[in-house]
């Protein structure tokens, strides 16, 4: 029976059971963030949740998470299913992968799958992923030429059998990486909130009489993608280009789409973008299709659920060979640095489509710092027995101005994980964060001003050398106002010293240095002539915007002690054309 056919009590009663299924993969992901022991878990939400069908087609997604690892996830149980088909499933099995090509694109996520039982029967399965804070190799960081050094590769395989953890598989773990401990315990963390999943889902069968999810799961998918297609067809139907340069590593790169609207969808192809790099920055396809499918739908159909059935409307092709569908064994550690760019790049194809409803571009990649020490990673090898340790530490710069409002400060976009406690990270390693606080002018001048960056300044406890892994992009190619907003101010990453770092790669701070990260803000959206005078001012009182911009950008005149002077802003807007 279709959803058009159903009665309104069997409409209710579906959603009803729709929405406890939505209830069930947060509760999933809340399981994973409250057992994991990475900070990137545990404090950032670096992760993802799902439910999925016997055929591998995602039914609902945990809110908590971030879009590259759920709709990569997605792609990935079909991979399973492929070497374990569901026939050969038995209840207790967990099956692991952190296969770049089978899972979310790097060997630092694992995605563990484990198959949902309920009266003896195979009804669901349940995926999740998370971020662990190493892997070995060359530690998480672009500088590995070939995935072989950028740690330990672990092929779909059996996490438990039956309820039994595989020891083996354990200690293999246990021996490649740095802290054994934080690793172990993450996977043990993804088959427990699987675990939870797979019990929520067997209470509520029972709760509402349910024998498997079969018309449940066809309710869902089919109304989801006619909800998708209801939205498309208020869309002007056509092609639409848009170009966007970044950094890179050894070169700048140029991310190309074509955005095609048609009435049964998008189709987004890459064709143009630059070849795969040296380097561990290359994205495989199914980390390029995520992020792009996400930047759609942010605009598009944003109430209607993330699943197999909203995400159908989507296709999302890159030429192989391309930094977007980069082939084995290309490395990949840093895949994010260019696939969070994506959503960027397709709201630039929207809005020609569009006008003035999407955001200008901002910080996107995340500038997530890498910090380590110990034998080998520094200048320093004489001291063998000081204290080692490898940090991952997230944070993020501006997003662009939104329709309507400014960008948010400090905010991952498209990423959505939280900037991590410096409480917390000095707690685990013997470093001191002396600053973090925003980044005056970093925003894009605009009607709408973009988010605002961050300052951080950071040093080793004990006056000692340590290294980091850069993995930063925006240094030389900041991110673009849109509709006659200003460009966000570029990142930079140098020394106290002086010296000048590079955006990526391994770099060592010598003792009793500092290392000072300044990220990027957002674009700005339309013209700053035409932003309210007063808002301004505010910015100046909240030191967000300086005197001195304010006046340059905007015509805006405040006085000695911030406060708006209306006549001499009047004077200075006057002398000036509106679209200067």
């Amino acid at each position: 029976m279709s959803a058009q056919e159903l009665g309104g009590l069997d409409r209710i009663r579906m959603q009803i059971q729709w929405n406890r299924l939505l209830s069930v993969v947060e509760e999933q992901a809340q399981t994973l963030m409250r057992t994991a022991f990475s900070t990137s878990t545990r404090e950032a939400g670096d992760l993802s949740a799902g439910v999925f069908d016997t055929q591998g087609r995602m039914l609902a997604q945990a809110v908590t998470g971030t879009p590259g690892h759920v709709n990569a996830m997605a792609a990935s149980v079909g991979f399973f299913l492929e070497k374990f088909p569901t026939e050969k499933m038995c209840d207790g099995d967990v099956l692991i992968t952190n296969d770049p090509w089978q899972g979310t694109g790097h060997l630092n996520d694992f995605t563990v799958v484990t198959p949902a039982f309920h009266d003896g029967r195979l009804i669901a399965l349940f995926a999740s992923t998370s971020h662990v804070v190493d892997v070995g190799g060359r530690g998480f960081g672009p500088d590995g030429r070939q995935i072989y050094e950028e740690g330990l590769n672990v092929p779909m395989s059996y996490l438990a059998k039956a309820g039994e953890m595989s020891e083996t598989l354990l200690e293999i773990v246990r021996a490649n990486v740095r802290n054994p401990v934080e690793v172990e315990g993450d996977l043990y963390s993804l088959a427990a909130c699987n675990e939870v999943g797979c019990r929520r889902l067997s209470a509520m069968m029972t709760e509402f009489a349910l024998h498997d999810l079969d018309d449940l799961g066809d309710r869902i998918i089919d109304m989801s993608r006619a909800g998708m297609l209801a939205e498309i067809a208020k869309l002007p139907k056509g092609v639409f280009h848009n170009v966007m340069r970044i950094d890179g590593y050894e070169r700048p790169l140029d991310l190309v789409a074509t955005l095609t609207i048609g009435e049964d969808g998008f189709k987004i192809d890459f064709d143009g973008t630059s070849g795969v790099s040296s380097y561990g920055i290359n994205v495989p396809v199914t980390y390029t299709e995520a992020y792009a499918s996400f930047g759609i739908r942010c605009i598009i159909g944003g109430a209607i659920p993330n699943n197999a059935g909203s995400l159908s409307t989507i296709q999302v092709t890159a030429p192989v060979g391309s930094i977007l569908n980069a082939p084995h064994p290309c490395a990949v550690t840093a895949r994010h640095v260019i696939g969070q760019m994506l959503p960027d790049v397709v709201l630039g194809c929207l809005n020609q489509a569009i006008p003035n409803q999407v955001p200008a571009e901002g910080t996107s990649c995340l500038w997530n710092p890498v910090l380590l020490s110990g034998h080998g990673l520094t200048e320093d090898d004489s001291k063998i027995d000081d204290q080692p340790f490898a940090m991952n530490t997230f944070h993020a710069g501006g997003t662009g101005a939104r329709p309507g409002k400014d960008g948010m400060s400090a905010t991952a976009f498209p990423s959505g994980v939280r900037n991590t406690p410096i409480e917390v990270n000095e707690t685990i390693a013997p470093l001191i964060f002396w600053k973090k606080e925003y980044r005056r002018d970093s925003g894009g001048a605009g009607e709408f001003r973009g988010g605002t960056g961050q300052v951080m300044e950071v040093a080793h406890a004990k006056g000692k050398d340590f290294a980091i892994n850069a993995m930063f992009d925006r240094v030389d190619h900041p991110p673009r106002g849109r509709n006659g907003g200003d460009n966000g101010m570029a990142g930079k990453l140098y020394l106290e010293s002086g010296t000048v770092l590079s955006g990526k790669g391994r770099q060592v701070i010598p003792a009793g240095d500092k290392l000072i990260l300044e990220m990027p803000g957002g674009g700005g959206l339309g013209d700053p002539m035409t932003r309210p005078a007063e808002q301004v001012a505010d910015d100046v009182l909240n030191g967000i915007v300086s005197a001195e911009s304010a006046q340059q950008d905007y015509g805006v005149i405040t006085d000695a002690s911030g406060q708006l002077d209306v006549a001499a802003t009047k004077a200075e807007r006057d002398r000036r054309p509106a679209a200067e």
